[in-house]
């Protein structure tokens, strides 16, 4: 029996989020479909975290165990070949036994992206969160520096969160902006349902002067999700980094999607 781990990115858009579900559909399903046609035996995968519906994954690690004798290259292109073209396996790779896509991972990274301008966007919907009014992302990142470190997450915490406890530990948060692309990088050991949502939707009242930067610290000191703000759409999510031990050999993150807003903020000539 071998331990075999996959990173693989995804558009979110269609599916009603990562996990296999009886009536809709999933990416959990499609992979683990295309995989058990590849072993020619039903496979059961595990993936490092759950993405809800509409999320995005730029850097998803998933493992599982099979008595199929394959090549790495075969369940590289393989597995691709027979997945829809939003689902696309990045590598795959032998790992030890005790490898664990989600139990072994020592942290999770996601990137938030936000248009914001007067008008929505044509060609990036479903990819971003559209905000019309100004921003000022500098207050923004102030304020998420209340958020670093461990702390009781109940305030950003959604109702239905089956989590056994409300504690994680924020390693980082930045927010930048590149024309009219608000960014939100944020690093834990890992995060509750929703948790990085209503974290955006609470940093954009304060973005838009509606809201002080240091009431973060006293929502967070709420523990109560009705003191924070709303649950912001899962079209801007992405999953970019799982970290684990550097022992299992797992990269540790993928490239984080970015968006331009004129061909003159492009980094290398595309005119």
């Amino acid at each position: 029996m071998a331990r075999i781990a996959l990173t693989l990115e995804y558009d979110g858009s269609r599916y009603h989020g990562w996990q296999r579900q009886s009536e809709v559909d999933s990416v959990q399903a499609r992979l683990e479909t295309a995989l058990s046609r590849v072993a020619d035996s039903p496979v059961d995968v595990v993936c490092a975290g759950r993405t809800d519906a509409g999320v995005h994954a730029s850097h998803q690690v998933v493992h599982f165990d099979t008595e199929a004798i394959r090549p790495e290259r075969a369940w590289l292109l393989g597995v691709t070949q027979s997945l829809p073209s939003d689902i696309s396996i990045l590598s795959a790779q032998f790992v030890d036994p005790e490898f664990h896509a989600r139990f072994s991972a020592t942290a999770r990274s996601y990137r938030y992206i936000i248009l914001n301008r007067m008008t929505r966007s044509a060609l990036h919907r479903g990819r971003i969160t559209w905000w019309r009014g100004p921003l000022d992302e500098s207050a923004m990142h102030e304020a998420g520096q209340h958020l670093l470190g461990e702390h009781d997450f109940s305030s950003f915490r959604a109702k239905d969160c089956q989590s056994v406890s409300p504690v994680r530990s924020i390693e980082s948060l930045n927010i930048h902006r590149q024309g009219e692309y608000v960014y939100m990088d944020i690093t834990a050991n890992a995060f509750l349902h929703h948790m990085v949502r209503n974290i955006v939707g609470t940093l954009l009242p304060v973005g838009a002067g509606e809201r002080p930067a240091d009431s973060l610290w006293d929502i967070l000191q709420a523990k109560d999700r009705s003191a924070a703000g709303m649950t912001a759409p899962a079209d801007g999510l992405y999953l970019v980094g799982v970290r684990y031990p550097d022992s299992f050999g797992i990269k540790h993150a993928g490239a984080k999607p970015v968006f331009w807003s004129s061909c003159r903020e492009m980094q290398s000539g595309c005119c």
